[in-house]
């Protein structure tokens, strides 16, 4: 008497493009050559390979529009703007990665718990050092709203100088929701800003923790 020991089950082979657009129903499973699929809870996640190419990643984001120090974005004392990053040239680990959206020019989360490292690059100068800095924050609902930070101009006055901020936080429902923007003001004098760049790296995924 024979007896089976294992069952085969078909997978149906897909392209990312069907992975992002299908009806999602928990338990349905689908496979890119990156990744297997299933549908839960809403959501199409990752189940093999866990923290793969699909499932963590980053992405980059350069703004177009303020380039060069002959055309950069002025800022008033005082007043705070959005960071300008149009996404005018964007490089990423993999194509179905989207984590900022140059539309509303918001920080995007994918899933409630994850974790990301984003790095904020760009060029920056004013006319009076001894008096002027520059407030950085995330802006949000919810815990995102403590992350910020002070940004000194330490190389003199009308001098360039390059600044590379890292930034370390989790998504919870409100930025999965709703997003985040980063915003800047100049304190104590007018500066200038260019060259914006957005690295973001997604380092664990929420939905697979």
């Amino acid at each position: 008497m024979r007896k089976n020991t294992s069952y085969r089950v078909h997978v149906q082979n897909t392209d990312q493009n069907e992975v992002d657009s299908v009806n999602i129903e928990n338990g349905a499973m689908m496979r890119t050559d990156d990744a297997l699929y299933m549908g839960h809870n809403g959501q199409n996640v990752i189940v093999y390979p866990q923290g793969g190419i699909s499932s963590l990643g980053w992405a980059r984001y350069d703004d177009t529009e303020y380039v060069g120090s002959q055309d950069t974005l002025d800022l008033a004392d005082g007043v705070e703007v959005v960071m300008p990053n149009n996404a005018g040239n964007v490089v990423k680990s993999h194509s179905s990665i989207e984590f900022y959206d140059s539309i509303t020019q918001k920080i995007l989360g994918v899933n409630e718990n994850d974790t990301y490292i984003t790095t904020v690059v760009f060029k920056m100068r004013t006319p009076n050092a001894n008096q002027t800095h520059l407030d950085l924050r995330f802006v949000g609902d919810g815990e995102i709203e403590r992350i910020s930070k002070v940004i000194p101009f330490y190389k003199g006055n009308d001098t360039i100088q390059s600044e590379h901020e890292i930034f370390q936080y989790y998504t919870d429902t409100n930025f999965v929701q709703n997003g985040v923007e980063i915003r800047i003001k100049a304190h104590g004098g007018t500066a200038e800003i260019w060259d914006v760049i957005y690295f973001i790296q997604r380092t664990q995924n929420g939905s697979l923790s």
